[in-house]
């Protein structure tokens, strides 16, 4: 019982980091076109 209680732990661990990574990067890439966009309007004014 314990085994399983620690292997449903640690899956469930291992799944939280991936999603924290994702989502940190889709942060950046948001990050990126954002700046992106601000650069290309002060250029164009």
């Amino acid at each position: 019982m314990v085994r399983k209680i620690l292997t449903v732990g640690l899956v469930m661990g291992a799944l939280a980091v991936s999603a924290c990574n994702t989502v940190a990067g889709a942060g950046k890439d948001v990050s990126s076109v954002g700046h992106a966009t601000t650069k290309a309007a002060d250029t164009s004014k």
